[in-house]
């Protein structure tokens, strides 16, 4: 466990390596936060919820910090506003790297204790760890947000992207699933989120599910076709947020107009040409639902994701390691779900209102942080995210 959690520690600080000095106060959003919030964050959540319980004669953090650089967590205390995160120049980077060096060193004095077998610091030290992974992924996200939004549109790193890749040139088909009772959700042994278990039996119906994820090109008939500026392929609210911001096109292709137009895209090695068999990335859910139906297909459910799983896993392409795929399913508790007690309860469960699941894990998802149980998610009209589709029918 020890040298795992290190390990995830290390790749965080590896992240901000390319980054210039400016860029770590970099908040392009309220949704987004900047660099060094996360390296922050991250690191008082060990501080709050394992080393002051559980570390004899451990000191927290200035109070004035965890005021800073706590989230959501509304039984830890009083935050500062989610929206302004990017004007926190202070502590600087220097001290909040060496706020990290001596959190890690007092990680390895309790996880080498005659202490570090009580189970509930095993807990807590392995949801730290896949909530810092968490923040790896969203780090990068917020980067590129931010620097998006650039006129000189700099590059996060050369290679940053090449984990997406091109779809496999085989034509996509559709996988015929059998209906019927199903078990879906985390069981057994292994690290979950609480809000991918209890274990529960679903009934479904037959369904079909698409092997492969929806390409550039497919994206790119929907917009010639007049995707955007046809409401009845839209929830109504969904129609309005467009309209209001004026999408048209997902949020980080470069262009204007007809579809042939949106020859380029922003990503994290900078402007480039669009790939067109490439999977259509940053989609809100709006949009993947509003091309599902102008496909004469729909979403599908989350259980008909992991039951699809279940059934064909060799036949699902790019389930993982690709993009977040969005779902029907709005974000709700599973029957028999329970938050955890303390603080660390609203670490999932009070987000289960007016957010939709997403499946599968992204090309920024840090390697086994991805489970077939996962259930990410997001508000409906939030298209930052690396989240693209799958359809069903």
């Amino acid at each position: 466990m020890l040298n795992l959690l290190l390990a995830v520690r290390q790749r965080s600080e590896s992240l901000v390596a390319p980054l210039e000095p400016e860029d770590l106060c970099l908040q392009g959003m309220a949704d987004a936060s900047p660099p060094k919030w996360h390296l922050a964050h991250t690191t008082w959540f060990f501080d709050t919820f394992l080393l002051q319980p559980y570390l004899k004669g451990y000191e927290g953090c200035d109070p004035r910090w965890s005021y800073q650089f706590n989230s959501y967590y509304e039984a830890a205390g009083a935050r500062h506003p989610r929206p302004s995160r990017g004007v926190l120049t202070r502590p600087t980077i220097r001290e909040v790297l060496a706020w990290r060096q001596q959190v890690d060193a007092a990680l390895t004095q309790l996880l080498t204790s005659p202490d570090a077998d009580q189970e509930d610091i095993q807990q807590l030290a392995e949801l730290g760890l896949h909530h810092e992974q968490q923040h790896q992924e969203l780090l990068l996200m917020d980067l590129l947000d931010g620097f998006s939004r650039q006129p000189l549109e700099p590059a996060y790193q050369t290679g940053a992207d090449h984990h997406l890749g091109p779809l496999e040139p085989t034509q996509a088909r559709w996988i015929s699933c059998d209906g019927g009772l199903y078990e879906i959700g985390h069981a057994g042994a292994g690290f979950h989120f609480d809000n991918e278990g209890p274990s529960h039996r679903i009934w479904l119906e037959d369904f079909a599910l698409m092997d492969h994820l929806v390409c550039n090109d497919d994206f790119r008939c929907f917009i010639a076709d007049g995707g955007y500026q046809r409401p009845e392929l839209w929830m109504s609210e969904g129609w309005a947020v467009q309209q209001q911001l004026g999408w048209q096109a997902p949020r980080y292709w470069r262009g204007n107009g007809p579809a042939d137009q949106w020859q380029e895209e922003f990503t994290l090695e900078g402007r480039r040409h669009l790939n067109r068999k490439a999977p259509v990335r940053h989609l809100s859910w709006f949009e993947a639902d509003a091309y599902a139906r102008w496909c004469g297909a729909r979403l599908p459910s989350e259980a008909e994701w992991e039951v699809a799983l279940q059934q064909h896993q060799p036949l699902i392409h790019d389930a993982h390691g690709k993009l977040w795929q969005w779902t029907a399913s709005p974000y709700r508790p599973y029957p028999g779900f329970l938050p955890a007690p303390g603080a660390v309860g609203e670490y999932n469960g009070k987000f289960m209102s007016s957010q939709f699941v997403l499946r599968g894990s992204s090309w920024l998802t840090p390697e086994g942080h991805e489970r077939d149980t996962y259930r990410n998610f997001f508000a409906p009209a939030n298209r930052w995210m690396a989240a693209g589709l799958r359809l069903a029918r």
